[in-house]
């Protein structure tokens, strides 16, 4: 067998089972990677900055968030490593098995001994005492995963029929239900946003959409009054000037902060806030520092950043959209929307035009499990584009080689 015959069956049986070569990163789409690299090393430096005093004070170590963010940083890049080797068709044929883990997951951290409880949600899985993973965050993956999957496989029966939207809706509620059972209203929120864009993108009538937008509205409206501690964040919102000290606190002096940044901030490290005045600095209410620290042009600079990396993701959607590739489309589409409705939410509650919420800013804020899964995320939109350039490649050898084929044949036949 020659070299040339044996690089050829290498590449064929590459393709065959779709683990890609040695040279998967020059593959790689360098405008994804520069700006979630950006994000995640600018992410740590700022988190650090919001976080040193705290950890300084109650933990004696001013490192300490950081190191906690950096450890699951590298997991998450080691996901990323994983997620490039895994064809995409591997995770669809899976899609009802990653479905019954989330529901596995939500479901153990409920069970007395397995769940810690944390400022009165249960929301950790625990082993041994010790915090494992925010299940409701790997969740939101695999039911993306699997949301993906079903409107590809059920995409006639959700185009013509009322229970091609409903099933999947009782389903993801159900899903909520074990959720709001930790609480978890946010994630909530987040993830029946991504079912209902989903669906709608894989052709679900215009009807079905509002009905079941119209009635998760209603649900999520009578959850969110029916609770006395989140209608007192609902009343908090309104007029968080009303009780400044008490239960308006938080916010009052999130918009102290942004407010105190003006256009280019105080500097790195010299948000006054963080000291001992806002709660949650390095977590929920990162951006209010970042806005101290950087001001309005430093904020919106990381908002461009999250817009870039969003509008690749969805350049990405349309891509396998194009392609033919409708379960990568879905995925991509519905990443996209999941990011973006979680910066949207927790820049909104930091500037008080949204009612406080426990959400992360992605890449941004100290949460181990949601830089972890985000990273996995994206790990797998690089995959995807991966295979799609891949697709277009080989589509473009094969027409270049369509006219050499043809000039070879005529020059046989002349010789003839």
């Amino acid at each position: 067998m020659t070299a040339r015959s044996t690089a050829k069956s290498t590449r064929r049986g590459r393709a065959a089972t779709g683990v890609p070569g040695t040279n998967i990163v020059e593959h790689l789409d360098l405008m994804l990677v520069l700006v979630i690299g950006t994000l995640l090393c600018g992410g740590l430096v700022l988190m650090t900055s919001a976080s040193i005093s705290l950890a300084e004070r109650v933990m004696g170590n001013p490192l300490f968030y950081f190191e906690r963010q950096v450890v699951a940083t590298v997991i998450g890049l080691a996901g990323i490593a994983v997620m490039l080797r895994v064809p995409t068709r591997v995770w669809d044929s899976l899609s009802l098995l990653l479905l019954c883990l989330a529901v596995a997951l939500l479901a153990a951290v409920l069970v007395p001994g397995l769940g810690n409880t944390v400022k009165g949600a249960t929301r950790w899985l625990s082993v041994g005492g010790i915090s494992v993973v925010q299940v409701s965050e790997p969740a939101r993956l695999l039911v993306l995963m699997y949301i993906s999957s079903y409107a590809v496989r059920h995409r006639v029966e959700l185009r013509e029929r009322f229970t091609g939207f409903a099933k999947p809706m009782v389903l993801v509620g159900l899903i909520c239900g074990l959720l709001l059972a930790q609480p978890d209203f946010g994630a909530s929120v987040v993830l029946l946003m991504i079912t209902l864009a989903i669906l709608f993108i894989a052709g679900a009538r215009w009807r079905d959409f509002l009905i079941f937008t119209a009635a998760v509205a209603a649900i999520l409206a009578v959850a969110a009054v029916s609770s006395p501690y989140r209608l007192e964040r609902l009343i908090t919102f309104l007029d968080p000037w009303a009780d400044p000290f008490g239960s308006g606190f938080q916010l009052t002096q999130s918009l102290i902060a942004i407010g105190s940044g003006q256009w280019f901030g105080v500097g790195l490290g010299g948000s006054v806030q963080k000291l001992f005045y806002l709660p949650e600095a390095h977590t929920d209410f990162v951006f209010a520092v970042i806005a101290e620290e950087f001001g309005l042009v430093g904020s919106l600079i990381l908002i461009g950043l999250f817009v870039m990396l969003i509008w690749r993701v969805l350049g990405i959607a349309r891509e396998s959209l194009a392609a033919g590739r409708l379960y990568q489309a879905n995925l991509a589409f519905g990443f996209a929307i999941w990011q973006s409705a979680q910066v949207f939410i927790n820049i909104g509650v930091n500037m008080g035009i949204l009612p406080t919420k426990g959400l992360t800013l992605p890449l941004i804020s100290y949460g181990r499990s949601s830089v972890i899964v985000t990273l996995l995320g994206l790990g797998l939109l690089l995959r995807i584009d991966y295979e799609n350039r891949q697709l277009m490649e080989n589509g473009n050898s094969r027409r270049s080689q369509g006219p050499a084929k043809k000039r070879k044949k005529r020059q046989v036949k002349n010789r003839k």
